[in-house]
């Protein structure tokens, strides 16, 4: 899978993701894939987000939701608003018929899911902070730090440990992501990382 963290600290976030792409047994990692990154940059020109600033969203799970996510934004940018935890949650009520109708989203899951999935993990970061959002349509707002993929206990730990040290949420974030790239083997290095002033 991946290894995707975000972290704030003294006034800024961080994105950070790995860049290792898994077919089954087959790995293709960044030396070979030229669209590797696994973080999206949504701008203000395709999203109508309340708040003016960039958007960042690091997407764990199957490689076609970099793709559906991308075109999604373009082609229904008037119902995406990711500004803060309401807003996310509003806008994925929303695109899930869509990610079903148009992007023949297989929604099942487990049986005693409470509600369709959407089968997308993620976490986004904003001016407003750092969010994580889940298959179920859950949105949280993390103060400090979180992980999403398959590295993420890893990186968790790591930044738990960084938190503390480092003085800058781009450190503590690529502490997590190298904690993944070593220990998981769905994830590897380099990685990606964006920073944000917040508001």
């Amino acid at each position: 899978m991946s290894t995707i963290v975000a972290a704030v600290k003294n006034g800024v976030a961080c994105i950070a993701a790995d860049s290792l792409t898994s077919f089954g047994d087959t790995k293709q990692s960044a030396e070979f894939v030229v669209n590797s990154d696994k973080i999206l940059s949504l701008s203000n020109s395709t999203t109508h987000d309340s708040v003016q600033n960039q958007t960042y969203m690091g997407i764990v799970g199957s490689a076609a939701h970099h793709l559906v996510l991308q075109n999604l934004v373009v082609d229904h940018a008037d119902k995406i608003n990711l500004s803060d935890r309401m807003s996310i949650f509003v806008t994925l009520k929303t695109i899930h018929p869509i990610l079903k109708e148009e992007y023949f989203l297989n929604s099942k899951e487990e049986d005693e899911d409470s509600y369709e999935s959407s089968r997308v993990d993620a976490l986004i970061m904003n001016t407003n902070g750092i969010f994580g959002l889940y298959s179920l349509r859950e949105v949280e707002q993390y103060s400090r730090f979180w992980a999403v993929g398959s590295g993420s206990e890893f990186a968790l730990g790591a930044m738990q440990t960084a938190y503390e040290i480092y003085d800058t949420a781009e450190q503590i974030a690529q502490a997590g992501v190298v904690a993944g790239a070593t220990f998981d083997n769905a994830s590897s290095l380099p990685m990606t990382s964006y920073t944000l002033e917040l508001k």
